[in-house]
């Protein structure tokens, strides 16, 4: 992984851009556009590296990206990632061939998805109280692991089997992340657990992530049956701040709280190598859309938050603040895409996000506490 580097005060970082598939191809130039813009008045030169990986490369080369591709993503400090996935591509093919391989080499084992109500959004909730809580994802292990397997392929025998993997550094990592950052918010973390009927890696799960928690005797930490919790996130999300998950628990819990708060379209996330060690990569939870895709309409809060996450974690929190304020700006003036019940589209959207970012810089007002990531 290559460090920032300097000339003349400006902070220079290489990130490798793969738009990918579906609406990715539309939100991806929209939030570069608004990140080249802050960047540049933040004293920053994000120094892009556009490679056109996704289905169109898996048709061609039988490969979701090239052989070298994850030697090719070391070389940056960061990933920034628009969607993958197409109709006529298995979804086993697309994930396993790009998105996972990348998680697992460059071990970024959070996921970090914020999810919180914003400024004329208006929640599906009849309790339209504010939410404000993180979902922390483990992202390596768990219930997508890569072991088990089919027999007896089209006769009345045939089965499959799929085995869920949690090791003790795994879990650890993962749970001492999420108190850190309980830490530094409410002091609240929720461990999301099914030790009632998964029998051997739930009870492990919640034993290591009570010894974990030890250390943290700042943070209050509550284990909630994973159904339980699921309900209760939709009857009273206001009560929660950071939420620690398995895989599979936290990726369906992240996409659940992003939809209480008004659309999935919004939603960013992090997959975080928190030693730095190697390039984190940046995504919105969205996907690919295709039933959209190609009639810009698509909203790209979620590829722009993410790119303020990236921000942040590249040690530019100011700029990824500003970010923030300004797309916040934007849907509070009342310019929404359709999914937010509005009529503005795609480069609608990222004009009113430019207009607002040169608003703040020349008043200052983004220079407030505004959270990129949630920590």
């Amino acid at each position: 992984m290559s460090g920032a580097s300097g000339v003349s005060g400006v902070s220079r970082h290489r990130v490798a851009v793969i738009a990918g598939d579906g609406i990715g191809q539309e939100v991806m130039p929209a939030a570069i556009d608004c990140l080249d813009l802050v960047a540049g008045l933040h004293g920053l030169d994000l120094d892009w590296h556009h490679l056109d990986w996704g289905s169109d490369h898996y048709r061609a080369h039988g490969r979701m990206l090239p052989v070298d591709g994850l030697d090719i993503l070391a070389e940056h400090d960061a990933i920034f990632l628009g969607a993958v996935g197409v109709p006529d591509i298995p979804d086993v093919e697309t994930l396993w061939g790009l998105l996972i391989p990348i998680r697992r080499r460059f071990e970024q084992y959070v996921n970090l998805r914020p999810v919180r109500t914003l400024p004329g959004v208006r929640p599906p909730l009849a309790d339209s109280g504010p939410i404000d809580l993180v979902v922390v994802r483990e992202n390596n292990e768990g219930e997508y692991s890569e072991i088990g397997g089919r027999m007896y392929r089209g006769l009345p025998e045939e089965f499959a089997v799929q085995e869920a993997v949690f090791t003790r550094r795994g879990v650890e990592r993962v749970a001492r992340y999420a108190a850190r950052l309980a830490a530094s918010r409410g002091g609240r973390l929720t461990s999301a657990t099914k030790s009632n009927g998964i029998v051997h890696t739930m009870p492990f799960w919640d034993e290591v992530v009570r010894e974990a928690l030890a250390d943290f005797p700042e943070v209050e930490l509550r284990s909630e049956l994973i159904d339980a919790l699921a309900a209760s996130l939709v009857l009273h999300p206001a009560r929660y701040d950071v939420i620690v998950a398995s895989n599979l628990f936290g990726d369906i819990l992240s996409d659940l709280a992003g939809a209480i708060t008004g659309s999935i379209g919004v939603a960013p996330s992090a997959n975080l190598n928190p030693e730095g060690r190697h390039p984190s990569m940046f995504e919105p939870v969205h996907g690919s859309a295709p039933d959209i895709a190609g009639q810009g309409v698509a909203n790209p809060v979620g590829q722009i938050w993410s790119g303020a996450m990236m921000l942040d974690a590249l040690g530019h929190p100011a700029a990824a603040a500003h970010l923030v304020a300004a797309f916040e700006a934007a849907l509070a003036g009342g310019t929404r895409t359709r999914d937010l019940g509005g009529r503005a589209s795609t480069t609608a959207f990222t004009e009113a996000v430019r207009g607002h970012v040169e608003d703040l810089a020349r008043t200052g007002e983004h220079a407030g506490p505004a959270d990129p990531g949630g920590s």
